[in-house]
């Protein structure tokens, strides 16, 4: 059996810090809890965190899929039923970047959910996310995607 060691950690009301037990796992036996990635399960890591601040965590990775969901349909609505450019391969110019953003933001969100929990579960501060500038710079090329692809086929109407 593993030795047994008794951490201070903070709670997660703010209220002081606690004693809890924590195991304290050898290198050998951490190397066969990690995942692919060698990162060690969220269920291993740390304390369990206030089950607000997890829901809270878990709402927002769904605000991002549907953000992802959002941005895939988007871009197979344009490809599929915008009426055509006159500009040739248009509606896959602006369709295309969406899909694609959409599959970044569904995957990346993921990455951060994790970060965030495991985070939270260590004391540790929440990192920061690139995210926000992501679909701000995705959204901002396919408006002006669209403006250009509006205004070069729009001679007559």
């Amino acid at each position: 059996m593993a030795p047994r060691v008794l951490a201070l950690v903070r709670g997660a009301a703010g209220g002081g810090a606690t004693r809890q037990r924590r195991r304290v796992v050898g290198l050998r036996t951490m190397a066969t809890l990690r995942g692919r990635r060698g990162r060690t399960p969220l269920g291993q890591v740390g304390v369990r965190p206030d089950y607000r601040f997890s829901f809270a965590n878990e709402r927002t990775f769904l605000a991002w899929i549907r953000t992802a969901l959002a941005l895939v349909a988007g871009g197979l609505a344009v490809t599929q039923v915008l009426p055509e450019f006159d500009v040739p391969g248009g509606r896959r110019l602006l369709g295309l970047p969406l899909i694609a953003l959409g599959a970044v933001i569904a995957l990346t969100s993921l990455r951060r959910w994790e970060d965030s929990e495991r985070a939270m579960r260590l004391g540790d501060p929440l990192t920061h996310s690139a995210l926000q500038r992501i679909i701000a710079l995705g959204v901002g090329v396919a408006a002006v995607i669209a403006a250009v692809l509006v205004a070069v086929g729009s001679e007559g109407g």
